[in-house]
């Protein structure tokens, strides 16, 4: 199973990032490439480098225009004390510094969380050297670009940059901008790269050939409708008689140190970007590093963090966020509980027991979206469990209110559970807080789910909710314990507002 991340060895050439293997390119028409896809791939990546940078300026120069009008003053001691200067300054340097932190790299626009990190570290370089700036300059006016100004830029250079992803991702779903990819390496780690492409478009990849060590798919010529074009030695030739985009080099005996080595110096001067798909395929982010040791490039896997600094700022902003929700959706809260008591005889709220960080239990606060006495009809509707592996689940639940089931839809019943994140039993962003039934049936792979807090929200709600098969749901949790940024949190924060005004695979 392939990863979303790469950073090859020095032997290769180059270094990938965290979603620069998924940079918006446009597709070719047919099965196969012509030696002309080059081009056109490298104008629409130029043209959507062009709008974001176009985007950013417009929204700094609109955030620090608004602001200055907003607040300015015509007379001013000091040159460094004039709104004008102030204004003009603030742009520049926020511009200079998205350029500086290579925020605009075509690889890294359009697909994860690597673009939004990259823009958080610029506007932050930018807020230090305001800050220095106005010590320096004893300025009295330059707080206010550094606590509104800046934040107002961030707010508004993600919303844009969100929308043109958008924009984006529905024309890959159609059939655009997408990356042509020549596949190579085993048949059975080929085919799993081309449904994976396939399952999920909006990534920007699509297999249009594969070579394989004797030339044969699984299917002949063919390897799930691709067609295999040649041998593990014929790569090179194939792209750049075809102009193939990305050549994915999956696991296969053949490729040896050498054999890798020796592909990536026959791909210089073309057009391809080669990534490599390593061993630990659902390790990624932060955690991977390539190091020279003794003059050979080794790729070195850190240890998770569980605890340090980067855990101590994601619990104080669980407690700053839960505490800002439950301000903000504390009229809501209330008219649910409401229509929840007179939908139905029983209480507004109910609570479980569930299984936290480390195995510890607690009690989960939930509003109540089904009939009193619901576990107790549970054994009957056995027959038509609609879950995979440890859960239960019935996509039409005799058991749940008609005012139960709109909250189930737009997860409005998990409200209360801001309390949980309040008291620190749980996380906004986090895996899925199990039943201790659930717990108890957990192999050891699985119960490293419990080595962080539970969360609201996760990657299992952005990605299809109840719809998720068992191994699916297991393997996102397992994939955000290892992989776990503050970065990735703020992306699934983000993402989950539309998952749940979509209310898809939610019951």
């Amino acid at each position: 199973m392939l990863g979303e991340h790469v950073e090859p060895t020095g032997d290769l050439g180059g270094s990938v990032q965290q979603g620069e293997l998924l940079s918006p390119f446009p597709s070719a028409r047919g099965p196969l490439a012509t030696g002309a896809i080059g081009r056109p791939a490298s104008d629409w990546e130029q043209r959507y480098r062009r709008s974001v940078i176009t985007s950013d300026t417009a929204a700094t120069a609109f955030v620090v225009g608004a602001i200055g009008g907003f607040f300015g003053v015509r007379d001013a001691a000091n040159w460094h004390e004039n709104w004008a200067i102030l204004a003009f300054g603030t742009e520049l340097l926020v511009l200079g510094a998205l350029a500086l932190s290579r925020s605009w790299a075509p690889a890294v626009l359009g697909q994860g969380a690597e673009e939004f990190r990259r823009l958080g570290r610029a506007l932050f370089a930018a807020v230090v050297v305001l800050s220095l700036g106005g010590i320096a300059l004893t300025s009295r006016n330059i707080k206010l670009w550094i606590f509104v100004a800046i934040p107002a830029i961030a707010l508004a250079t993600m919303t844009e940059r969100y929308l043109l992803r958008l924009r984006l991702h529905r024309q890959r779903k159609e059939g655009e901008c997408l990356r042509p990819v020549l596949a190579a390496g085993s048949p059975a780690t080929v085919r799993d790269l081309i449904t994976r492409a396939r399952k999920f478009p909006h990534l920007g990849w699509r297999v249009d050939a594969v070579c394989t060590a004797d030339g044969r798919g699984l299917d002949g010529d063919f390897l799930d409708g691709v067609p295999v074009v040649g041998l593990l030695t014929d790569v090179a030739r194939y792209v750049r008689r075809d102009g193939f985009r990305v050549v994915a080099v999956t696991p296969d005996p053949h490729w040896s140190p050498d054999q890798l080595q020796r592909l990536a110096w026959n791909l210089e001067g073309s057009d391809a970007e080669m990534v490599v798909a390593p061993v630990l395929m659902e390790v990624a982010g932060p955690r991977l590093h390539v190091d020279a040791v003794l003059g050979i490039p080794l790729l070195r896997v850190s240890m998770p963090a569980f605890t340090g600094g980067r855990r101590v700022v994601k619990a104080f902003f669980d407690r700053l966020g839960a505490m800002f929700l439950l301000l903000l959706f504390s009229p809501l809260m209330v008219l649910v509980g409401v229509l929840v008591l007179l939908d139905s005889r029983g209480g507004a709220l109910y609570s479980q027991r569930r299984v936290g960080k480390d195995g510890r239990e607690f009690t989960i606060f939930k509003f109540r979206t089904m009939v009193t006495g619901a576990h107790k009809a549970r054994a009957q509707l056995a027959d038509v469990d609609e879950g995979a592996g440890l859960l239960f689940k019935v996509r039409r639940d005799p058991r749940v209110t008609r005012v139960g089931a709109v909250l189930r839809r737009y997860s409005l019943d998990e409200l209360p559970q801001l309390f949980n994140v309040l008291t620190g039993s749980m996380s906004l962003v986090g895996p899925r807080p199990p039943l201790p039934e659930e717990s108890a049936a957990y192999g050891p792979d699985i119960r490293r789910r419990l080595l962080v807090k539970p969360g609201l929200t996760g990657l299992w709600q952005i990605s299809g909710r109840s719809d998720l098969p068992w191994d699916e749901a297991v393997r996102l949790d397992l994939r955000y314990v290892e992989d776990w940024s503050l970065a990735l949190d703020a992306v699934i924060l983000w993402k989950t507002l539309r998952a749940v005004l979509q209310g898809q695979g939610a019951y």
